[in-house]
């Protein structure tokens, strides 16, 4: 698949998509500033607008009919990037348990890696699903619970956490099974 730079900015989605995959950056570092009075209230309102800039790209492709094959690759790549960074220095600064940090990123690299293989295989960019876009948002609440400052003996932070780490395990699963559909000989040709 050829790369299509015109068309990553020519649309209001792909532009909010890349303009999210570079929050990563100021995420990393602020998050350094997580106990000072002024960073939890920060990095809390940054983590609020990723998630509102992943709601609105997608509502944005679809209502102005700008879905294209370089937001399929722009937006999934910018949630990957950005919940990387986040869990990446959250597991650095102790602030989650070391398992949690590697399914999170293992189901992702995965997940990634499979998704250049279809691509490879069949010439086009399968989107994100819906099962893997609420594994990303209730991983994001987490964050934000975290960024809170909730005991790990909070009943809500709770079970976002394991509902987020059954659903981790569950859309791998779905994206598994859905590349396998994709890459199936079709037996009626």
């Amino acid at each position: 698949m050829k790369i299509n730079y015109h068309e990553l900015i020519s649309t209001k989605s792909n532009l909010l998509s890349l303009f999210r995959l570079f929050l990563a950056i100021p995420l990393w570092f602020l998050f350094d500033q997580i106990n000072t009075s002024w960073g939890s209230a920060v990095l809390f309102s940054i983590c609020i607008f990723v998630i509102i800039t992943d709601l609105l790209d997608g509502y944005l492709a679809r209502k102005f009919n700008e879905v294209t094959e370089m937001g399929k690759i722009i937006d999934p790549l910018a949630d990957k990037v950005v919940v990387a960074a986040i869990i990446t220095k959250m597991y650095f600064l102790g602030l989650i348990p070391e398992y949690y940090f590697f399914i999170i990123v293992g189901r992702d690299i995965i997940i990634f890696l499979g998704g250049i293989y279809i691509t490879n295989r069949i010439g086009k960019v399968l989107p994100s699903n819906k099962l893997g876009k609420a594994t990303i948002f209730l991983i994001g609440i987490v964050i934000l619970l975290i960024i809170l400052d909730l005991s790990w003996n909070n009943y809500l932070l709770l079970s976002f956490y394991y509902l987020s780490i059954i659903l981790i395990f569950v859309s791998l699963l779905g994206y598994i099974y859905r590349g396998y559909e994709y890459l199936k000989p079709n037996k009626y040709t």
